[in-house]
């Protein structure tokens, strides 16, 4: 057995089999080219590389149109990325729409390969959606002319410097110095994709070349931003703005999502991508001019506001770590939280006192006094408690996860449970993830035994990061941290008179100015998670926010219906809908107004939030929901009063927008013709 080496080529002869009959099931096929790299000194153990190739098999099928299959995993057990193939005869299913497949490449990477043999491996993959490669592959007469045909692709001949195509491209380097925002305008309309896999060495690749490719096609420009294991380097904002849509055809989180909000979007698995990337292509563009079409949440961020180096400042990256925590709590709070409304509908309010002893002592066949009603409210509501006990671990846990990655979750919930134990609320969970997280990363960065390092991310880090937040949350920052909270719950509900109007002000341009963005998840963070029905200024919190965060699309809605000369066609395609967003508390409905005049909407909808909030609390509204608009109004208390003030917000941002649009010359005002397309031909 030779001896591996980093300067060893990926495939070599003997890593090739030829016609060969390898079994009728997959695992087999992989465990035989397993065994090849292990013979031929590429991997230590021929089990444990079989078993990582199967584990990432298990996540998703790797077989591909047209007779390929490409299982893949990076595995401690080898030693230098390599490639086994084998030409098949007779065919193995590897799951692919189309039938079995006869080629196959077992790509396996080592757990720490570098950037360099990232390239190469996705260089491969990017290959094999070429017919003329795979024809050449099928039709090859000799080990020998495999490793060059592969080594062809893997490592091309430099070509001459050529004029760049307006067709489709792929975003792998630094777009040109060309490519600024004022080149952006007159461009023609294109398209942006993000493609990315769990391990990020096939699929991200052979999916962005896919999508361009049908972008040839169809002869329309597709910008790919490949969030692999070789790197990524972020679309340019100024593509990102110019997009009529945006394609996300990744199996993993997409890292800087906030970037392309408000783009109408497309979203499937990265295989849907090398299988049907026409008509994902096509719904991409149905989508563009579609008003009612799902868009990307949130509000944009430029990607490129850092150094080019790639590094997040901290203050930066501290904002996403907890915008992640928060975003995986409020699915939480809101099915816990309207749960609970439910059950205050069916069973009144003394429900709470009584839900658990009635659903434990009760049944469909035993009812309680109060009848049918009075046990499906506490069912309700005791459903909606358990979800809404999950709400501080969760934050914890996910806020962890964004620093440590999936090892951080076990010492991040932990926290969270612990924060809840001693009383520290939203605070503690706040402080106990970053710890948590924090901890989890460090203990990552331990050298030990290489015997020992399959067992980090499972027993390792989650044992010992659990067991030093677990002791600093209890020995050193839980009952300061309970005092803090329990101080501000307090100073909550002491205000009164202009203090709470105060509040109510602030909370209201914060769920004004971003519609889903950090300020705005900040104000909706602070209402949900001091959120408790015995608390009535939690109640009023709640109420301000959720009114406050109503009135921008409704306010845009109202707006482009008394005025509509004012707003584009598509604008007012968009207000039609805004009715409804509104209704139903998703502030989102406001984004494409935003985004195309930001310096007019946004103050417009900030005062009318204000108006609102301030209105809100000045009248003790209350509510014990925490999403729904008015579709929960049983939760609310003084609903007239919750009309009036969401009814004055809106009037006071519809008539300042439109007072904006009818005096201020925006920077991006439409044309006479944009507003009216039959001015066109005059």
């Amino acid at each position: 057995m030779s001896s591996p080496t980093e300067d060893q080529p990926i495939i070599a002869e003997d890593l090739i089999l030829l016609d060969a009959d390898l079994g009728e099931s997959k695992a087999v096929v992989i465990e035989r080219l397993a065994g090849v790299l292990a013979t031929a000194g590429r991997a230590t153990d021929t089990d444990a590389l079989r078993d990582a190739a199967l584990a990432r098999e298990a996540q998703s099928a790797t077989g591909l149109p047209g007779g390929i299959a490409i299982p893949h995993c990076r595995s401690e057990a080898v030693t230098s990325a390599s490639l086994g193939f084998a030409r098949l005869n007779p065919k193995v299913d590897f799951g692919a729409p189309d039938g079995p497949a006869d080629l196959v490449f077992l790509i396996a990477a080592p757990a720490g390969a570098g950037s360099a043999h990232m390239k190469l491996l996705s260089s491969l993959a990017r290959a094999l959606v070429k017919p003329e490669f795979v024809t050449s592959l099928r039709n090859a007469s000799s080990a020998a002319e495999i490793v060059t045909l592969v080594d062809g692709v893997i490592n091309p001949a430099p070509k001459p410097v050529a004029a760049v195509p307006a067709a489709a491209t792929v975003s792998t380097a630094k777009h040109s110095a060309a490519a600024t925002p004022a080149d952006a305008s007159s461009a023609p309309k294109h398209i942006v994709a993000v493609t990315a896999c769990p391990t990020g060495i096939a699929h991200t690749y052979m999916a962005a070349d896919s999508l361009v490719a049908a972008g040839e096609r169809a002869g329309v420009t597709v910008h790919v931003e490949t969030q692999g294991s070789s790197g990524s380097t972020p679309l340019d904002p100024s593509i990102i703005a110019g997009a009529e849509a945006v394609i996300f055809a990744t199996d993993v989180g997409v890292k800087g999502r906030e970037r392309f909000a408000g783009k109408p979007v497309i979203s499937s698995g990265v295989k849907r991508a090398i299988n049907e990337p026409d008509v994902m292509l096509t719904e991409a563009l149905r989508a563009a001019l579609n008003p009612d079409a799902a868009r990307v949440g949130g509000t944009a961020v430029a990607a490129g506001s850092h150094d080019s180096g790639g590094e997040l400042g901290w203050g930066t990256r501290i904002r996403q770590i907890l915008l992640t925590g928060v975003s995986y709590m409020i699915p939480f709070v809101a099915a816990g939280g309207l749960l609970i409304a439910l059950g205050f509908l069916l069973g009144g309010y003394e429900i709470k006192d009584v839900a658990a002893d009635i659903v434990l002592d009760n049944s469909l066949t035993s009812l309680p006094d109060g009848g049918l009603a009075a046990y499906l409210g506490a069912v309700l509501f005791q459903i909606g408690a358990l979800s809404f006990g999950f709400l501080v671990p969760a934050l914890a846990g996910y806020i962890s996860y964004a620093i440590a990655d999936r090892p951080g979750l076990a010492p991040g919930f932990t926290a969270g449970a612990v924060a809840v134990l001693v009383g520290a609320g939203f605070i503690g969970g706040l402080v106990g993830g970053l710890i948590a997280g924090f901890v989890a990363l460090w203990i990552s960065k331990w050298k030990i035994p290489a015997v020992l390092r399959g067992l980090m991310p499972v027993v390792i880090i989650p044992l010992f990061a659990t067991l030093i937040v677990g002791a600093i949350m209890f020995l050193l920052l839980g009952k300061p941290l309970a005092a803090i909270t329990s101080g501000l719950t307090d100073w909550l509900n002491g205000l009164s008179g202009s203090s709470v109007i105060i509040l109510g002000i602030i909370l209201g341009l914060m769920m004004c100015f971003d519609l889903g963005g950090p300020v705005n998840k900040a104000a909706y963070a602070f209402a949900t998670a001091g959120l408790s029905v015995t608390d009535t200024a939690s109640l009023r919190i709640m109420a301000a926010v959720m009114a406050a965060g109503m009135v921008p699309p409704l306010a845009m809605a109202l707006a482009s219906t008394v005025r509509s000369r004012l707003f584009t066609e598509a604008e007012r395609e968009n207000g039609k809908a805004a009715w409804f967003l509104g209704a139903a508390f998703i502030s989102e409905g406001a984004i494409p107004f935003a985004a195309a005049d930001p310096f007019r909407v946004i103050p417009s909808m900030m005062a009318g939030g204000a108006v609102t909030g301030a209105m809100i609390m000045a009248f003790n509204v209350t509510l014990s929901a925490p999403h729904g608009g008015i579709f929960v109004f049983f939760a609310i208390g003084n609903i007239l009063w919750f009309i009036v003030s969401l009814a004055v917000g809106t009037i006071v941002s519809a008539f300042l927008v439109v007072s904006a649009k009818q005096f201020i010359k925006g920077k991006n005002a439409p044309s006479d013709a944009e507003l009216d397309p039959a001015l066109a031909t005059v």
